[in-house]
């Protein structure tokens, strides 16, 4: 068996999918478990001596689809139902 160039050809399979928490081909497919956020694990994978990867997946680097309106609802105090007071235009 040689070491070279033809032994390149034989790496034809693949021992990580698609997680379907964190959407990364880091699923192990033997061992079940992602690389990168350690699904089925309830618990994220995160590690201090990789600030990068947790700055990469903290809160405010998606949509914030919800949590973007919280902050204009708390300064109202979560007011619900009411309707704004008719304003009156000054006459000159």
């Amino acid at each position: 068996m040689t070491k070279g160039t033809t032994s390149r050809g034989e790496r034809g399979h693949h021992s990580h999918t698609l997680c379907r928490r964190c959407g990364k081909r880091s699923f192990h497919t033997r061992l079940l478990r992602c690389a990168s956020c350690s699904f089925p694990n309830p618990r994220m994978r995160r590690y201090h001596w990789s600030v990068q990867a947790i700055r990469r997946r903290t809160t405010g680097a998606g949509r914030m689809r919800y949590l973007k309106t919280v902050q204009r609802k708390a300064s109202n105090g979560f007011r619900e139902g009411t309707v704004a007071k008719r304003q009156v235009k000054k006459a000159n």
